[in-house]
């Protein structure tokens, strides 16, 4: 048990355990110290230099994010030449950035804009200089400005260490360092994955979603197309962060709302995700029982994830469920079983998928089999921040919206289908139908607590009839190498297998922590998320995927069985080696 130490801050006494910082202590006895760089999913840089403090004794101010409180410290956090420090520093950094903020995509959301606005800063005191750095829209899924980067380190810090990725890198010194990709390539060229914690986490408009609200109003004008809309499931969970509301599930009324915007039918994403675990829950049962591919099997529903397998980890690609992503499915299945069944052309369907992610936008491109319906099978990706957008846009009234349901056939979904949204849910629902494709009978105690919550890996052991079954849950990509090197150990010593099932999710959290959810994502934020998903599958009365009586009705009038001929046409993709740069 840590130490408790004495202290004082701003006269307040407090006791905390050793090793907590000024900051943290700070925020106990209701203190705020602005800061600019500091993150609560990131290990303090103390770059910007604007939580500065004073310390009784000593004639240095002290960066609170990063000193720890020690015994009898007595901490000042504000006064006049404290606040007057701190006003300098937002205005050195004012100098080096852009004056656009009606047009940047972070106006009213932007922590420089804030603090700027905080110590009423409304002249500029010293002369601008900005740099002349181009903007990069290469990878169709996040924009990278540099001059609006105001040198946080943030993005480098994700990109490098909590994402094992290194696409993103400080480039030359002193006034004119600069982020980048390595080798001062575009951003598309670099092993950027797409998954946007980079601009998840960047506190100004630096990094940010590429935006195609515009595409999605232009399609819903047009009298030709018959546009039909898809909702994720961590989707539901963090929309209302945008109007206040934390760990609320807004389902029925994002289906109205939807409605409302133009959309001529409204799917839900959840019944794809039962879909895809019809399929991987028969690959799993064949490798398993068949031994016809080897095991492990892995999860491929995170196009990060894929990526980033494709570019870093070739040598597990056969181990890779060949399912599309739920997405995907549904992308395919509306514009194939649908349109045939409601005598709609599918030459003028627009798809439009509203994900917590922006690697959703690439992966609709990805490969040929994203093209299986005979058209791109989804035709435009929002992500969560893009719909806030557009409902603000719209002028509805979003929190008093009436309660409605979404289309049938691909609209109702099973428990299991909602909790892809939280890092184990995939693992979760895949064991709860592998268990009755191998037993013949479905669980009794169907929640897999073993595999829930936000631990960076969890392993357990899973008893599905007479079989032991070795799981692995990974969620942030800097977590994927160790279960990888247990499996490639294993098979380079010739050793029982440490796993027979994993599941990957490129972002802490999974998709609930997305690239393109809600700004300032913090673990209690992810949690609340979380729940709000697990609290629906409790909610529902069919919790089994394959218990899901559209799903049934898709398979005996549509798809045949899994992995039948059509299924592997539709819904399974291809994997293959990528340059980790491309020239």
């Amino acid at each position: 048990m840590a130490k408790v130490i004495k202290a004082k801050i701003n006269g307040i006494l407090l006791r905390v355990p050793e090793g907590t910082t000024i900051l943290e202590a700070a925020k106990q006895v209701q203190i705020k110290i602005p800061t600019l760089c500091k993150h609560p999913d990131l290990e303090p840089s103390a770059s910007c230099g604007i939580c500065i403090v004073k310390v009784k004794g000593s004639n240095k101010m002290l960066r609170a994010c990063c000193t720890p409180l020690e015994e009898a410290m007595e901490v000042i956090t504000h006064d006049p030449e404290i606040v007057e420090i701190r006003r300098t520093v937002i205005e050195l950094i004012l100098s080096n950035h852009p004056n656009d903020c009606l047009k940047c995509a972070r106006n009213n959301n932007c922590e420089l804009q804030k603090l700027t606005a905080d110590f009423g800063i409304n002249a500029e005191s010293f002369p601008q200089f900005l740099r002349d750095i181009p903007k990069d829209i290469s990878t169709n899924a996040v924009d990278l400005e540099p001059q609006k980067c105001i040198l946080c380190g943030r993005c480098v810090h994700v990109c490098q260490n909590l994402q094992d990725v290194w696409a993103l890198s400080f480039l030359e010194r002193g006034i004119h360092t600069r982020i980048s990709p390595a080798g001062d390539i575009q951003l598309a060229d670099s092993p950027c994955v797409k998954c946007g914690q980079c601009s998840a986490h960047c506190p100004t408009g630096a990094i940010v979603e590429q935006d195609h609200t515009a595409r999605v109003w232009e399609a819903l004008q047009d009298t030709e197309k018959y546009c039909v809309v898809q909702i994720a499931p961590a989707v539901r969970a963090s929309i209302g962060e945008a109007f206040g509301y934390t760990g609320r599930n807004f389902t029925k009324k994002l289906y109205a709302l939807l409605r409302r915007l133009g959309f001529k039918a409204v799917f839900d994403t959840n019944f794809a995700a039962d879909v895809t675990i019809m399929e991987e829950a028969s690959e799993f049962e064949e490798r398993l029982l068949k031994a016809e591919k080897p095991l492990p099997l892995i999860t491929t529903c995170c196009p990060s994830w894929v990526d980033f397998m494709e570019k870093f980890h070739t040598d597990m690609i056969e181990h890779f469920s060949s399912c599309k992503s739920p997405h995907e499915i549904l992308g395919v299945l509306s514009k194939t079983y649908y349109a045939q069944k409601n005598k709609i052309d599918p030459a003028k369907i627009v798809m439009v998928s509203i994900m917590p992610c922006t690697s959703k936008k690439y992966e609709i491109s990805r490969s040929e089999e994203m093209f299986a319906s005979g058209y791109q099978d989804i035709d435009i990706v929002l992500c969560t921040r893009e719909l806030a957008r557009m409902i603000k846009q719209a002028g509805i009234d979003f929190e008093n919206l009436p309660e409605e349901e979404a289309d049938s056939i691909l609209g109702e979904y099973s428990g299991a289908g909602v909790i892809f949204g939280a890092t184990g849910g995939v693992m979760e629902a895949a064991l709860r139908t592998a268990h009755y494709f191998i037993c013949g009978k479905d669980l009794k105690n169907v929640e897999f607590n073993q595999v829930r919550g936000l631990k960076g890996i969890k392993e357990a052991e899973i008893e599905i009839g007479a079989k032991k079954i070795r799981v692995a849950v990974a969620h942030g990509l800097s977590n994927v190498e160790f279960v990888l090197n247990k499996v490639r150990q294993a098979k380079r010593d010739n050793l029982a297998l440490p796993y027979h099932f994993i599941e990957v999710m490129a972002c802490p959290g999974g998709c609930i922590g997305g690239g393109g959810q809600p700004y300032m994502v913090t673990d209690e934020l992810r949690i609340k998320r979380a729940q709000a998903l697990y609290e629906d599958d409790a909610s529902k009365q069919i919790r089994f995927s394959h218990q899901n009586p559209y799903i049934k009705r898709l398979y005996e009038e549509f798809l045949e069985k899994p992995l039948s001929q059509k299924s592997h046409q539709l819904l399974h993709t291809r994997y293959k080696a990528r340059p980790t740069y491309r020239k």
